[in-house]
Formats: structure tokens, sequence, C-alpha cells
């Protein structure tokens, strides 16, 4: 007998059905097409709908989203380092003068305007912008010191994440690297040696990001070699603008003595630093070249600098970043704002959402700055390992657990998404 075709009361749901049946899920139609037809393929008579709609969840958690740093890790790299604000937008589209001279009419250059600010705030001559520091270091040498050597100390040969290693870096600038002192102990003596050695274009001072050298250690400082005849670049990493922090009210925070700053390297001799826009800075992400302008200027002629520049989003992000720090209101900035919150305020804010769990925590700098150091911080502890239900909630809340306990560090959390932790919670409660 043959097998009757399917009535419309019993005809499985069309693709396009299943789709609009998820359409509350804020994805574009042909991703809820995809999820319909996985689905389509995994139902095996089950719940169609039902298993779109857990597709599409999966979908929707791999795009771009913001989420809430309960970590306690102000500049975390998976989650982009420094915050931003986002300036609300007019519901009209408007161009940029990124590469427009007003005054003229003639084309620009897109480092008039960000990159000049950044040079005032920082006490350099000029400076200029790249997509992130590594290219900064990169752009340097290779305008510098192309086929040249490059003094650097053994303590300084870093590898930061994602495999950037100086010696690499060097290699491909065109650049050769000159060994200079050994891991623990470098003096001026060891770069006046290896400069008369070799054919050195430049010192090169690198911040050692994510580690210490601790014990029986001595380094150079950028004051002692200032009259050995050629330019000292130093990588401070790390985007400090200015070691004594004018704009905060009362002075740099304890936990950040000690940190190198833009200001004091040049005032202490360095002809060039380069640092990150999305650190301490705490703009986007960028690499700040600044120092001397006939340095910047080379570098800014070198077939590399093109390669590297940033966009029209970047240069106004930190266009308006650098005018906070100008207008001594950098306190404004995500990132400051968490830096400087205290841990009182944090402990009111926990026991409102719950006083049965809060606690006091440590956070970190993080983004590779200043290794080791904790700052005094508050939160929520929940026993048990909650990271993964926290992270499926919406908007996710990303935490950090220790030991069979759940940490919610609330410095890095804003005041505003309290309520989406203290609803989480309730739910485990």
């Amino acid at each position: 007998m043959s097998e009757q075709p399917l009535s419309p009361l019993n005809r499985p749901p069309s693709i396009d059905q299943i789709a609009r049946a998820i359409s509350d899920l804020d994805l574009p139609h042909p991703l809820l097409v995809d999820a319909a037809r996985e689905a389509v393929n995994k139902a095996n008579g089950g719940d169609v709908i039902s298993e779109a709609r857990k597709i599409a969840e999966i979908i929707s958690r791999t795009l771009l989203t913001d989420v809430i740093n309960a970590t306690g890790v102000l500049l975390h790299t998976n989650m982009g380092r420094s915050p931003i604000k986002i300036e609300s937008q007019n519901q009209h589209f408007r161009f940029s003068n990124l590469e427009l001279d007003l005054e003229t009419g003639e084309r620009g250059s897109r480092q008039d305007r960000s990159s000049n600010l950044i040079a005032r705030a920082c006490g350099a001559e000029s400076a200029l912008v790249v997509n992130n520091c590594a290219s900064a270091v990169l752009l340097v040498i290779a305008a510098l010191a192309e086929e040249r050597g490059v003094a650097v100390s053994r303590s300084e040969l870093v590898e930061i994440g994602g495999g950037f290693r100086i010696p690499e870096i060097l290699e491909q600038s065109g650049a050769h690297l000159v060994e200079v002192g050994t891991t623990n102990r470098t003096r001026r003596k060891d770069f006046e040696k290896a400069i008369t050695k070799n054919d050195v274009s430049l010192i090169l001072k690198v911040h050692q990001s994510n580690y210490r050298i601790v014990g029986f250690t001595e380094t150079t400082e950028i004051s002692d070699m200032t009259d050995l005849g050629i330019p000292i670049i130093a990588d401070i990493g790390s985007g400090l603008i200015d070691s004594a922090c004018p704009w905060l009210e009362n002075g740099p925070p304890k936990w950040l003595i000690g940190e190198p700053s833009a200001k004091q390297s040049l005032e202490s001799g360095a002809d060039i630093v380069t640092f990150s826009g999305d650190k301490l800075f705490g703009g986007p992400q960028a690499g700040i070249i600044a120092g001397k302008a006939e340095l910047i200027e080379l570098c800014s002629k070198h077939p590399l600098s093109r390669v590297v520049r940033p966009g029209s989003l970047t240069m106004s992000a930190l266009q308006n970043v650098t005018i906070s720090y100008l207008e001594r209101r950098a306190s404004s900035i995500p990132f400051w704002e968490m830096a400087t919150t205290t841990v009182d305020e944090l402990r009111i804010r926990a026991s409102k959402i719950s006083k049965e769990f809060i606690t006091d925590t440590s956070a970190t700098p993080g983004g590779g700055t200043l290794p080791g150091v904790e700052i005094p911080s508050a939160g929520l502890k929940l026993t048990g390992d909650h990271v993964e239900f926290f992270r499926q909630q919406n908007p996710p809340i990303i935490c950090r657990v220790d030991n069979n306990q759940t940490f919610l560090d609330l410095m890095t959390v804003h005041p505003s998404d309290d309520v989406f932790i203290d609803n989480a919670i309730k739910k485990i409660r």
C-alpha cells in the first residue's frame, strides 16, 4: 500500500515558517534560516522549532556583543581591554574631515588632529598613530634602523601575548638585533661597548610588561644614555600619559607608582616613545609613536605607515579621549572611572545585591601592565563553580572561579549593570 501524502494539518513547518517562529531573536533573517535548516536536519521527529531556537541562540553568541566584565581585570584582552564610551549617533549620516583640510579645501593628513593632540598631552614635539603598539615598534625600527643594528638589553627581549617577540619584530623590520648585557644586569658600559663594536643606529628600551626580574638585578635608565650619540626609543607599552596623573583629584593611585609614562620618559631623554591606545591610556586599540618631530617625520614617510594606519573611528575615539586628558577630566574615561572607585563604594553596591555573598576581592590592571599588582576591590562570592551559568546570561556575565568559589568583582562592572548580576544570583538561589 503506498504511503499517503501528508495533509496540511500534519505537514512539518517549512524552513521559512521555522525562521519566522524564532524571529524574536535578534538575528538577521538569513541566519535564522540557517538555524532552521540545521534544526530540520537534526530534529529527527522532535520539536524542530525548539531545536532551531537553541541553534540560533548559539549563533547569536558567536557574534560580537556586549558583555559584563566581573573578573576584576580592568584591561582584559579577551574583552577588548579598555572599555570606551560610544557617543550617541544622529539618526542621519555624516562624513568626517579625516583627510580634508577645512581651511584650504585640499587633501590633508589623518594625523593632523588626534596625533597633534596626543603630542600635546604627553609633551612631545610630534606624534603618529598606527593600528597597535606592535605596529608602532615595527614601523619605528624599519624607518630608523633598516639594515643596521638595534641595541636591546637581554632582560628586555620580551614575548607578550599572541607570540609577539622583540627579536622577531627586529628581524621583520630589516634591522638586526644587538644583545646587550645579561638577563639580570645591564649597565651603561654594556651599551657603550655594543655601540663601539657594532653598526648600531638605535637603543631600544622595552617595558617588561608582563613579568619582573627581581633579586640581583641592574638596569640602565634612559637618562644615563642620552649622551651616547644615537636615538633612544622607549617602548613603554602600557600607555600611561603622565605619571603624576594630574587629571585625578588625589593624584596617582598607589598601585600605579613606578609604571613608566610617556611624559616622564621623554623628559628623561627618550627621543621616541611607543605605547598602546587601549591600555592605561583608556582609548581604542591603537599604537602611538610620540617624540622628536624629525624622527616622527621619517616614520610617517616610510611605506609601512600606510599599511598600519588606523581608520576614522579609531582617530575619532582617540581625539575624544585625548581632549579629556587636556581638559583635566580624564577621570570620566571608563578605565579611570573603574580604577579610582573606592572599596567602600564597591562594598555598598555589593550589599545592595546580596549581603549574604559580599566579599573583599583583589582586582588587577591586566593588559600586560603592572604584573603582580593587586588593587583592593569588593564584590560577591558564591560557593561552587557558576562561571558557565553566568556566561549564559543575557547579557553574558564573565566572572572567575578559584578553589570552587565563584567571584564577581564589581570594580570592572558599571553600576547600571548591577541589576543583571542581581537577577542572575536570584536564579541560583
